[in-house]
């Protein structure tokens, strides 16, 4: 993160507290100092039986901890009573189909000493996780992360046809989509994103330190190898989040998928130099977090967002940890084998800068100001200069992995490069690029006119492009809002959640362009329906303090809906409408243009140029996330619009009728 402006004094004591998490000699200092973390791979205070299963009560019980107050760190007393309520829900019921979930029982039963049997934890318990491995399924690098943290914490308490079974899927996992790929396999994984890019080098580097000297079957090299390749694409992960910040800003799904491995490394990479970079980084991604959050939810402007996370604090990927981390919410555990929650929950060497949980829990009101990522525009006129921002050339195939974490693979700047790294490494069959083929076929792989071909369709092609984007976020004790600034207007968005006003853990307000109509007979928000995800075009959107301003004005006329053209998916609804679920506020009350929202002593102003009226009664065909009282505010008649989002509370504004008043009276011009 660069130019966070009001907020440069705190990231300096960050940064001083995490440098604190290496001692002088360069090591990471574990997060207790009596007694010390466990060394990885070390089965710890549990003895077991790797043949029944069971975690023994040693002679006397568990030793009672002692725990000194390390200067900068959270309370480790505290902390550690965080941890032991989360693992005590948590493993109110063994699930022995969830890693996570045994992870939990495991870490618990080794700090109490209590007997703990894990004869139901068998591969076949397991073979959802290990199906997906062996399978080249997408996500499966989440499985391989969750397995690799528990037989680091409990192979000696697991099963050994268990531990077998785990070793033997990761000894045949394809750790990068530079490895051949069997013949007679479809590799559907998605390795680009940042999340996954940092996922697969940690569980390669994990697999690779474990077993050094086995021969990883799908290409043929020892561990040893692969856990040096992984260690230097690690680094530089690393070296890229510290310059350029995080791709996928703020976002409540994906910085857990960050999280997770890089507190793996701190607790079990055993590296000194990534321990310690892993632990700084975590400090600044909490630390972004942590500015972000209003009673427990993370209510900023999302890089990648889903409907079915962003609606209410508990639904959000991110909740389980920031309750952990931060203690900044009442509301209860809502999973007993969440990857944040759990991880946390066992971390022995990481333990979090004191300043993250002042930041998290402050009343003070402040601006934040953040600029991420790196400037990409598929707009710019073509043919032209491609340029090369930051030296990181399009054409040079060392930054494939840069520019695919980004979404750059269609834009016409780096599309050459896309052909030539889909055709050298054989993914056109994959289920993210096969679609593509026919259009690649079709111009002969032409790659000039491929380019003039994605240029002319940029605005809608480009849908998962994540360049370098500006924030603003005010927050006080009773609202916030966060917008990210002027991002790609007018072009057709996926997963980005642009601006929103939070009050609470469900009072929330945020507006979008939809795609399509809801989906009908769905027990869920599913991730394909654009109504609530992503947008249909993106607005020019500015924020100045608690007043945030989104105009919608497409840049490209809308394909049919239902077509069956090959750019028909881009299509979207001629209206924009506001999340406003009217059940979670106090007061809400309309004034002609305006509509009002009051949440305890924190109040929100919604305003726009096109008439509204809420989807009242609401159809009985679609999911509603239990909302029964009218949510949907649609403004018909064009997509083109501008709607008006003010928040205030009473400290400023004396009470909420003071408030409508004066936004009623207003003169919008």
């Amino acid at each position: 993160m660069r130019n966070q402006g009001g907020i440069v004094a705190i990231l300096t004591v960050v940064a001083v507290v995490a440098a604190t998490c290496s001692g002088g000699d360069g090591t990471a200092t574990p997060s207790s100092t009596s007694p010390p973390a466990e060394p990885p791979g070390d089965g710890g205070d549990a003895g077991g039986d790797t043949d029944d299963g069971d975690v023994a009560e040693p002679d006397g019980g568990p030793p009672e901890e002692e725990f000194v107050t390390v200067p900068g760190f959270v309370d480790e007393a505290a902390f550690r009573a965080r941890q032991a309520d989360y693992l005590a829900h948590a493993t109110e019921q063994l699930d022995p189909s969830s890693a996570l979930n045994v992870l939990a029982h495991v870490t618990r039963a080794k700090r109490e000493g209590t007997r703990l049997d894990l004869s139901s934890v068998t591969p076949e318990s397991l073979a959802g996780p290990l199906d997906d491995i062996r399978g080249w399924r997408d996500t499966s690098d989440f499985d391989a992360l969750y397995l690799l943290n528990l037989l680091h914490a409990g192979d000696e308490v697991l099963p050994t046809a268990t531990v077998d079974a785990i070793t033997d899927a990761l000894l045949g996992f394809e750790y990068w989509y530079t490895e051949p790929t069997p013949d007679d396999v479809v590799d559907d994984k998605y390795y680009w994103s940042e999340n996954h890019r940092i996922i697969f080098h940690t569980v390669e580097l994990l697999a690779g330190n474990r077993w050094p000297d086995e021969t990883f079957r799908n290409d043929g090299r020892t561990g040893a190898e692969h856990a040096a390749d992984a260690r230097e694409r690690i680094l530089t992960w690393m070296e890229e989040k510290a310059r350029f910040g995080f791709t996928e800003w703020h976002s409540d799904v994906y910085y857990q998928k960050d999280v997770t491995p890089l507190l793996t490394l701190v607790e079990w990479s055993g590296d000194p130099e990534l321990e310690t970079r892993a632990a700084m980084l975590l400090d600044l991604l909490l630390f972004d977090l942590a500015l972000h959050l209003h009673e427990g939810n993370f209510g900023a402007t999302h890089g990648r967002s889903y409907m079915k996370d962003k609606s209410i604090a508990t639904d959000q990927d991110t909740f389980g940890l920031a309750k952990l981390v931060f203690d900044d919410t009442s509301l209860g555990w809502t999973s007993r084998g969440e990857a944040g929650a759990t991880l946390f929950a066992r971390a022995e060497r990481y333990r979090p800068p004191a300043v993250l949980e002042r930041v998290a829990q402050s009343t003070d009101t402040f601006v934040d100001r953040e600029r991420m990522g790196v400037p990409l525009d598929p707009l710019a006129p073509y043919p032209g200069d491609a340029g090369a921002p930051y030296g990181y050339a399009f054409d040079d195939p060392a930054n494939v992995d840069f520019w695919w974490e980004r979404g750059a693979q269609t834009t016409w700047q780096a599309l050459p490069i896309t052909l030539d790294t889909l055709d050298r490494h054989g993914l056109w069959t994959s289920q993210f690029f096969s679609p593509f083929k026919p259009l690649n076929d079709a111009l002969g792989g032409d790659r000039a006119a491929g380019q003039a071909f994605v240029a002319g369709v940029a605005e809608q092609l480009n849908f998962g492009l994540l360049p370098e984007v500006s924030t603003t976020t005010y927050r006080t004790k009773d609202v916030m809002l966060s917008t990210a600034l002027d991002h790609r207007p007018g072009v057709f968005g996926d997963q980005q959640h642009i601006s929103q006003a939070t009050l609470s853990e469900n009072a929330v307000v945020f507006i979008t362009h939809p795609k399509n109509e809801p989906f009908t007979g769905v027990d869920r928000f599913p991730d394909a329906d654009g109504y609530w995800t992503g947008s249909g075009t993106l607005p020019r959107s500015a924020q100045v303090g608690a007043t945030s301003i989104h105009l919608y004005t497409p840049a490209y006329a809308a394909p049919p809906q239902g077509g069956s053209g090959p750019l028909d998916q881009f299509t979207y609804l001629p209206l924009t409408h506001a999340y406003f679920p009217t059940e979670h506020f106090d007061d809400s009350t309309g004034d002609g243009s305006w509509l009002f929202g009051r949440e305890g002593d924190g109040y929100v102003a919604l305003w726009s140029w096109r008439p509204f009226d809420f989807v009242d009664p609401l159809p009985a065909d679609i999911f509603t996330n239990g909302l029964t009282r009218p949510y949907d505010l649609r403004a018909e008649g064009g997509p083109d619009n501008v709607w008006i989002l003010e928040v205030g509370d009473g400290e400023q504004w004396g009470d909420f009728d003071t408030f409508r008043a004066a936004f009623s009276a207003a003169e919008i011009s």
